[in-house]
Formats: C-alpha cells, sequence, structure tokens
C-alpha cells in the first residue's frame, strides 16, 4: 500500500500541517482501548440470517459493539439479547472491525514509533493466522469465504489484514513469525477470492482490490496482472462499470462502495507499477466518479435511495468524506506532477462539494462493512464530522489542507446520460426543488422495476421519495421491489418487465428545464418552472390496458372533496383500498402538509383514484396512505401539477383542454404548455414571452460486451407418447427409457464451495411422457446419502428464499415455446420428497404463478439414491399434440449432511457457474426444448 519512502515523506508532512497532525492525535487516541486490552475473537464466522441482529420484540437492528459478543442491546428498547444467531450476526462486523483495528494500529506504528500498537498489531495478525483455517468454508451465501457469507467480505478483511501487514514491512516493524501466518492466510484468500470472479459486480471491485493486495504481498505479477488487468479487473471496472457520466451502473449506493473498492485497489496497484492517476484518461474517469453523487445529491445532502440502496442515507457521513478526500489528494498529485491546476475543471468542485459537507448537521452514525472506525456507534458523534476526525485511511493518504478559496457548492440542473437520471433543480429556501427522473437501464441485479420513477424533494421535504431496499433477508424486500411501492407507471396490475427506459430529450432555458422519457409504450414529460413542477405520463397502444400511476406523497393531508368507497388494488402490503367517488369535474386538488411546510397537487385525468395504505419508508416501521391514478384503454393521460407552498400559494387553476395544459398562477396570469415537433412550449398571458425548450438525445450507446460469444444452442431431449398414464408410484413403470435426458456433467454443475464430485456421488437421468392430459416425469437420482428436508422441520431463517431448496429434491421448469417469460406462459415447481411418506410436497417457484394441485407423483428410495415420478396437467395454452414443443428445465438439488445450505445442482439446460443466490428460479432464457414425439 505505501513504501517506506511513502511513510518518510508523510511524517515529514504531518509534522507541518496541523489537520494532519490533529488527525494523527485523533486516531491515537481512538486506539486507546484497543492498546488497553485485545478485543474479542469471533468463535465462529459470520452467518447471514433473518433474525440474527434483530431486535425479537421490536424489529430494530441490535446496536455493534465489539467488545460484547454475547450480549447484544437493541437501541430502540433498550434491552439486551443473547444467542447463537445473535452472536454470528456480531462475527461479521467483528472480523471486519479487527483487520480493520490492525491497519489503524500498524498505522501508528509506522507514523508514531508507538511500541504498544506494534506489539497489538502483532497479536491481531497472529491470532487470525492461527485461526484462519479453523473457520469452515461452508454455507456461504455469495462466493468461497471462511470468515463471512460472501467472497466480497473476506476480500474487504484481506485488504486490510494484509495494510497492517505490509505497513509494518515498510515500516521495518514486522516480526517473521508474524510475515508466515500471513502468508499462510493470504495464500488461502487468494485462492477463496481468486475463483470466484462476480464480472461487473460493485463487489467484484472489492474482489479485484483483495486480489492486488495479496500480488503485492506476495510480489506476484501474473496475479497482479489479472487483478489490475484482466477483463474484470480494476481498469475494466473503472471504464465499463462507471459510465461516462462517471456514474456507477447500480446507482448512487453502489458507486461508493465500488469507488472505495476502486481507490483502496489503486494504491496496492500503484505497488505494483500501474499509477491510475497517472494516466489522463483513468484520471479523468475518477474525477467524473468523484463528482456523480456529488451533483445527484438530494437537497438534504442525503443520496437517492436508487435502486437496492437504503434510505436516507447522508453523503456526510466519515466513510463517505474520507473517500472524497483521497480521491482528491491523489487526483492533486497527479495534477502538481503534470505541473497543470484543476485539469477538467473538477478539482474546484470537488473542494466545493467537501467545503458543503463539512457544514453539514450531524448525521446519524451508519455502520458500514467497509467503515467500521468509529465503532462502537451507540451514541451519536458529538460534533459534525471533519477532516480531523477521520480514520487510519485519512492519515496516510489526504492532502495536508484543503483550499480555502473554494467557491460555495452550487449544483444545477443535469443530465447524466449513461445513468439516465435527470435532475431538475431550482433555488430557494430549504436547499430549493430538487426533481428527478428515472430514464436510463434497469441496472443490474440491484436494479428496481421503477423506470420514469418521479422524485421530489422541496423546501427541506423529501415528498416524493425512492424507498430503495430495507433488509435483504426481510419479506418487504419484495415491496419495495415492486413498481407499486415507486412513484412510476405500470400496466395491467403487474410490476415492470426488467428492461432499459430511454431519455428522448432534456433541456434547460433559465428558470425551466424539462425532460422527457420513454419505457416501452408509456412516457412520462417533467417540466420544471420557477414555481411549481408539471408532470404528464401518456400511454400510446395498439392493444388496451390498464395503466396505474402511484403517488406516495410524504405528509398528511387528503382531497378537499370527494367521497370514498370500497375499491380494488390487489397486492400482498397492500391494505384499506378506498376508490374515490368525484363530486364534480375537473382537476383534483391534493392539499398536504409536513410541519410548517405545504405541498399543492393537482390531479387531472379521466379514470379513477384509488386510496391504500402500504409499507412506508425503510426502517419507519410505518404504514402510509399512498394514491393511484388508473385508467384503461389503447391511450391515457395523466396531468399533474406539484407546487411547494411558501408563503402563499402561487397555482390557482390547472386546465387540460386538448393538447394544451394551462397553469393559472398568481403574478404570472397563465402559462400554457403544449408539446412541440422540437420539444416544449411554454406560453405566458402576463408578457413573459415564450420559452422554447429542445434537446433531443440520440439513444445512449449499449454497453459492449468483452466477447461476442454465440448464443449456446438450447439442450433438447424428447418425451414419448404413452397410451396408459404411468402409475406414478416412485418407480420407471409405465416409462419409455430409450430417450433418457441426462443429468451427469461437470458443466451441468452449479457448485457452491466444491466443485462437481462426480457422477457415481451425484447424478440423475430422466424419462419424459405424455399424453392429452398431462407431462410425466420419471427422474432417478443417484446420491449415496439423502438429505431430505421434513416438512415440518423448523424454519431456517436464512433469508427470503424458500427452505426447500435446502433439501434434496427437484425444480421443474415447463414454458410455451414462443414465449416463456414472467407472466407469458412459464410454470415453475419446487418439488421435495416426504421424508416420512411416499408423497411429494409441491410449491409455486417464486417467480410463476404455477398451481401446485397440479402436480402428482410419489418418490421411493433406491440402492443407488432415490426415484421420483410426477405427472403434470398441461397448463390451458399448451395443446399437446405430436409433433408439439415446450421449452422445459429440470434442477436437481444437492444437499449434504452438516451443511445449512445446499451444496450444488444439477441443471439439464447446462449449469457450468455458481449456486449462490438463485433461489428457486430459473432464467427462462435458459430453458432446453422438449419435444412431443409420437
Amino acid at each position: 500500500m505505501v513504501t517506506a519512502e511513502d511513510l518518510a515523506a508523510r511524517r515529514e508532512g504531518i509534522a507541518t500541517a496541523p489537520d494532519l497532525a490533529a488527525l494523527l492525535a485523533h486516531i491515537t487516541e481512538r486506539a486507546a482501548p484497543v492498546l488497553a486490552r485485545l478485543p474479542p475473537m469471533p468463535e465462529s464466522k459470520a452467518l447471514l440470517s433473518t433474525d440474527g441482529g434483530v431486535c425479537p420484540e421490536d424489529g430494530a437492528g441490535l446496536a455493534f459493539d465489539p467488545w460484547s459478543p454475547t450480549a447484544h442491546r437493541c437501541p430502540r428498547c433498550g434491552k439486551a439479547f443473547t444467542g447463537e444467531r445473535h452472536d454470528r450476526h456480531w462475527a461479521r462486523y467483528q472480523h471486519l472491525w479487527l483487520a480493520e483495528r490492525a491497519a489503524h494500529l500498524a498505522t501508528l506504528a509506522a507514523l508514531g514509533d508507538n511500541a504498544r500498537a506494534v506489539d497489538r498489531a502483532h497479536e491481531i495478525l497472529q491470532a487470525y493466522g492461527q485461526r484462519y483455517f479453523r473457520y469452515p468454508n461452508r454455507d456461504n451465501v455469495l462466493g468461497p469465504s471462511r470468515l463471512f457469507f460472501s467472497t466480497y467480505l473476506e476480500s474487504i478483511w484481506i485488504g486490510n489484514y494484509l495494510a497492517a501487514a505490509a505497513l509494518l514491512r515498510a515500516s521495518g516493524k514486522l516480526e517473521d513469525a508474524t510475515a508466515h501466518e500471513v502468508s499462510r492466510v493470504a495464500d488461502e484468500a487468494a485462492n477463496l477470492i481468486g475463483e470466484f470472479d462476480e464480472g461487473f459486480s460493485n463487489r467484484q471491485t472489492w474482489n479485484n482490490a483483495g486480489l492486488a493486495a495479496i500480488a503485492s504481498w506476495f510480489e506476484d505479477e501474473d496475479l497482479a496482472k489479472r487483478a489490475i488487468e484482466g477483463p474484470t479487473g480494476l481498469l475494466e471496472h473503472l471504464l465499463r462499470g462507471f459510465g461516462r457520466d462517471g456514474m456507477w451502473y447500480e446507482g448512487e449506493n453502489y458507486h461508493l462502495f465500488a469507488l472505495r473498492g476502486l481507490l483502496t485497489g489503486a494504491a496496492w496497484a500503484r505497488l505494483a507499477g500501474v499509477d491510475i492517476f497517472a494516466e489522463p484518461k483513468l484520471a479523468a474517469r475518477i474525477r467524473a466518479a468523484l463528482l456523480a453523487p456529488a451533483r445527484t445529491a438530494l437537497p438534504d445532502f442525503t443520496f437517492p435511495a436508487r435502486k437496492d440502496a437504503p434510505f436516507g442515507v447522508s453523503l456526510a457521513q466519515p466513510a463517505y468524506l474520507e473517500l472524497w478526500e483521497v480521491g482528491l489528494a491523489n487526483l492533486g498529485i497527479r495534477d502538481a506532477r503534470d505541473g497543470v491546476r484543476d485539469a477538467g475543471g473538477g478539482m474546484r468542485e470537488l473542494e466545493s462539494w467537501l467545503r458543503a459537507l463539512y457544514q453539514v448537521p450531524t448525521p446519524a452514525p451508519e455502520l458500514f462493512e467497509s467503515y467500521l472506525h468509529d465503532a462502537p456507534i451507540a451514541s451519536r458523534i458529538p460534533h459534525p464530522a471533519s477532516r480531523r476526525t477521520l480514520s487510519w485511511w485519512a492519515v496516510l493518504f489526504m492532502s495536508p489542507k484543503l483550499a480555502a478559496d473554494a467557491p460555495a457548492w452550487s449544483p444545477g440542473s443535469l443530465l447524466l446520460q449513461s445513468q439516465g437520471l435527470a435532475v431538475l433543480r431550482t433555488g430557494g429556501e430549504g436547499g430549493g426543488r430538487y426533481a428527478s427522473l428515472e430514464c436510463g437501464s434497469y441496472g443490474g441485479g440491484h436494479g428496481h422495476p421503477d423506470r420514469l420513477h418521479l422524485t421530489l424533494h422541496a423546501d427541506g421535504v423529501h415528498w416524493l421519495a425512492d424507498p430503495g431496499t430495507g433488509s435483504y433477508v426481510s419479506h418487504d424486500l419484495f415491496w419495495y421491489r415492486s413498481t407499486l411501492a415507486h412513484n412510476a407507471p405500470r400496466l395491467d396490475g403487474a410490476s415492470q418487465s426488467p428492461g432499459d427506459a430511454v431519455c428522448e430529450t432534456f433541456d434547460t432555458s433559465g428558470e425551466w428545464a424539462w425532460v422527457r422519457g420513454r419505457y416501452d409504450e408509456i412516457t412520462r414529460t417533467v417540466v420544471s418552472g420557477p414555481e411549481y413542477l408539471l408532470d404528464v405520463v401518456e400511454l400510446a397502444s395498439r392493444t388496451e390496458h390498464v395503466l396505474e400511476l402511484p403517488w406516495h406523497f410524504h405528509g398528511t393531508g387528503d382531497l378537499g372533496r370527494g367521497t370514498w368507497t370500497t375499491g380494488d388494488l390487489v397486492d400482498e402490503f397492500v391494505s384499506r383500498v378506498e376508490r374515490l367517488v368525484p363530486d364534480g369535474a375537473g382537476p383534483i386538488g391534493l392539499d398536504l402538509a409536513a410541519g410548517p411546510r405545504a405541498l399543492r397537487a393537482f390531479l387531472s385525468f379521466d379514470g379513477e383514484l384509488v386510496r391504500a395504505e402500504g409499507p412506508g419508508r425503510p426502517g419507519d416501521g410505518k404504514r402510509e396512505t399512498f394514491y393511484v391514478v388508473r385508467a384503461t384503454g389503447r391511450s391515457a393521460r395523466f396531468v399533474t401539477v406539484l407546487e411547494a407552498v411558501g408563503d402563499a400559494p402561487s397555482v390557482r387553476a390547472v386546465r387540460v383542454q386538448g393538447s394544451v395544459i394551462e397553469v393559472e398562477t398568481a403574478e404570472q396570469g397563465i402559462h400554457r404548455h403544449a408539446a412541440t415537433a422540437l420539444g416544449w412550449e411554454i406560453t405566458t398571458s402576463s408578457g413573459g414571452g415564450r420559452i422554447r425548450l429542445a434537446g433531443a438525445r440520440a439513444p445512449e450507446p449499449p454497453l459492449a460486451p468483452l466477447l461476442e460469444l454465440d448464443k449456446p444452442t438450447p439442450a433438447v431431449g424428447a418425451a414419448l407418447r404413452v397410451a396408459t398414464p404411468p402409475p406414478l408410484d416412485g418407480s420407471l413403470a409405465g416409462f419409455d427409457t430409450s430417450e433418457p435426458l441426462r443429468l451427469e456433467l461437470e458443466d451441468q454443475y452449479r457448485r457452491s464451495e466444491e466443485p462437481y464430485p462426480g457422477p457415481d456421488e451425484f447424478a440423475a437421468v430422466a424419462h419424459a411422457a405424455w399424453d392429452d392430459d398431462a407431462l410425466y416425469l420419471a427422474v432417478d437420482v443417484v446420491k449415496p446419502e439423502l438429505c431430505i428436508r421434513p416438512g415440518d422441520a423448523a424454519p431456517l431463517r436464512l433469508d427470503n428464499e424458500p427452505d426447500d431448496i435446502h433439501s434434496d429434491g427437484l425444480q421443474l421448469y415447463v414454458a410455451r415455446d414462443e414465449g416463456g417469460g414472467n407472466g407469458d406462459g412459464s410454470f415453475g415447481y419446487l418439488i421435495v420428497p416426504e421424508s416420512d411418506a411416499r408423497a411429494l410436497r409441491v410449491r409455486a417457484t417464486s417467480d410463476t404463478s404455477a398451481d401446485p394441485q397440479s402436480v402428482r407423483g410419489a418418490w421411493r428410495r433406491t440402492d443407488r439414491g432415490y426415484t421420483v415420478t410426477l405427472g403434470i396437467a398441461w397448463p390451458e395454452w399448451q395443446r399437446a399434440h405430436v409433433g408439439g414443443r415446450l421449452r422445459f428445465d429440470l434442477l436437481v438439488n444437492e444437499m449434504l449432511p452438516g451443511r445449512t445450505r445446499r451444496a450444488g445442482q444439477l441443471v439439464w439446460s447446462g449449469g457450468n457457474g455458481w449456486v449462490f443466490v438463485r433461489g428457486d428460479r430459473q432464467d427462462p432464457a435458459r430453458f432446453g426444448i422438449l419435444e412431443l414425439v409420437g
């Protein structure tokens, strides 16, 4: 991470820099408890579960205290709780905290010649060297890991662990015995991390950083080249994961996480001879990446909770402050080396941004996997964060001082075109008004079905929010990942299908700005003026649909007229549904209040308005009222005007007359809005002239694949017609075995921690048959030791996946040949033998609406494993006939003794990958073809 020369130069710099000297004193003070006694080491690896670390009485997250391994306090009710689940949740953060403390202590040893810090850092490094191999690489959620349940956590941990060792080595204070233990750990970590490549996931950025650290430790050029310059290495992540506008493709939350991993990896890469900041193209991309979340920040300096992001997190968190500090310092070094000041104009903007953040009121402390310097955080930080209260990383790398003449932070409207996020800002009290429209890519595995979602923050109130995501292991995850939970349109009562929106236009002119986005057959136009926001949602289709637009307003209030009666809105999370019976024509007015602030909404539509209750914002624990505008037809138009009311309302009335929208204002008369051939036009009756907005945009070029691969040829099998249905008694009786479907190859196996054991240990042969009434299947599985989950077993409480995937059993999928997507004739079944009977336990897979009652069958043990026979009644869409085809797949799950999670699965259509986080789902695009043969 640093050389002996770097440390010598830093010691000299600290002596003349008050901020650095104060920061060194701060981290020295923070280390006192660790120097006084060795913190407790976790006895077990971490466990991800639905109940670990959660108060059983009020559902609040238990506080992390690194000094309390067995008693875990609830910050809401004040009670302490014990139990293995809580201890193993605690272990997740304790392992990370200890490695971070080792790096912290090694920094004090290297910069301050602190002998006690040297000794304690050695103790922590050696303790893990002696314990590391006792933690099993088993029952992981997302990649191999000994200490944790996911590889990326192992990568964060090994980076800090090796930073400690490298700092001791660079300062001449590393003992040989410790170096030996560190090398053993690093070698094993390289094997774990190196075999699990997550492509362009934000997590892979940390995996790359971890591998770069290991490469530096061993001076391994090949490993360094892979981690830094490989197809999914640090450089490719910088140039492809971060878009042309600087934003990481998965949104702000994952942007900040990946960016810290990238900057951490960059420090290790420099030791390998690759200085990312020395290359102008790479430095420019890092500058853009540092600026992107600043430019999309909400007026309250939180980041918008887009995609799978936590809600309401302040960008003034110390973890983020030092990210900008370190990034700014590295860019400054590069500019100074090149003899230029502020190349590209971004340095001054970053300095302004940092100055603004340091003025933000104290944020509530957050727990970050990559930053635990302030733990325990049982009490709030007593003062706003400053550059003098950051961590060991900052004392090594941040600039001695910030520029004193940085201009005030004053962001404007902008379009992040690669991200597809348009931000429309106006000045004013409380940070002014901020509106944004989602009109870009879905966002990968962390994306939400929220294309054309509208966010509004005005007068210091977050009136319309993107809720983000609460807990990955809480059931309400499915609510927050639905279109209905967003201020985004949906069709026919279903969430949007994964897919991209496009920004068709974006333009600004004086106090006015506008954007238009398109998702499939729906467009959304947002026009921002000095007093109000105009929103127009339109459907234009060749077929009839039900168009719905949810509105999740913050605050309390309701309509001024009309009555409510029983309504209809089907969703498991929704209650108290009512429909408005209006008492007259014209727009419906909605007045809302949040403390002293007020918002007025004018809703104009030809349809109905529904009111209901659903989950509130994540972490609130409350149910909130929301509204849904609904219309049926091939075309529909919803017009809404939103005004944050200051001293007095400006908008008096809204009228929609054909293609013209009139907004009557108190001081500027009538504004007439209309779409034109070139864009949007506003004329005013008060002599204000005509405002023309244009800004047509070409679609953003898609992310080009690294390799152009031919689409794999789907597997093809045969189902043979039978004159008499098989008895389905767990035997092969009644099945023609001449056309078997085989599952016995290594490239059909999806593994967890261990590779395919071979066909003698785990394999399957299936035989398919059919008649006019059903599809029949016999699956003969080779597996010497059966691990079948009993139907009455206690819930595992691991996550949101069905417990029955962690059992020997089957996953079966059928779909019409020409379709197969969700809602397009795709059915999936999770099938497990009953442990105490011959029957089968069947449930629909979580991504389909299959009917378990349509499946009948039985199973029996065999000398080599077990056999399942079953019949599935044909769905309504399938007319069985000779020569017919259907899309089909068969998966066989493998459970082993002593495990909590399944070990792997065989996939008829081809696996050759990892079983992690697949649940009971199978991508319909991977299905094979089953031909109905006479």
